[in-house]
């Protein structure tokens, strides 16, 4: 009778311990989610057509995709320009 009690005992246990970690697993840790994906740019912000600089700025942070969609260029007339400053090098 000692064996089977002994193994009943060990078979519970070890569900408990099965048990008390299966909870620990999910939940909303907050540094352990990976972060939101960016939003996906459909246009060019007015932001970015406010001054030549920010333009610029704009068209350097943008990462290379061969399979994004083009933007939607309703909003833009022309770039914005400016004669005096010095060119920018986009390698």
């Amino acid at each position: 009778m000692t064996r089977r009690f002994a193994y009943r005992a060990a078979w519970f246990a070890a569900s408990l311990a099965v048990v008390s970690l299966a909870g620990c697993g999910g939940g909303g840790g907050g540094d352990d989610d990976p972060p939101a994906p960016p939003p996906v740019l459909t246009e060019i912000p007015d932001s970015a057509l406010a001054s030549p600089t920010a333009y610029t700025e704009f068209a350097l942070g943008l990462a290379v995709s061969e399979t994004a969609e083009p933007f939607s260029v309703e909003k833009v007339s022309r770039a914005p320009t400016d004669d005096t400053s010095e060119p920018v090098d986009f390698d």
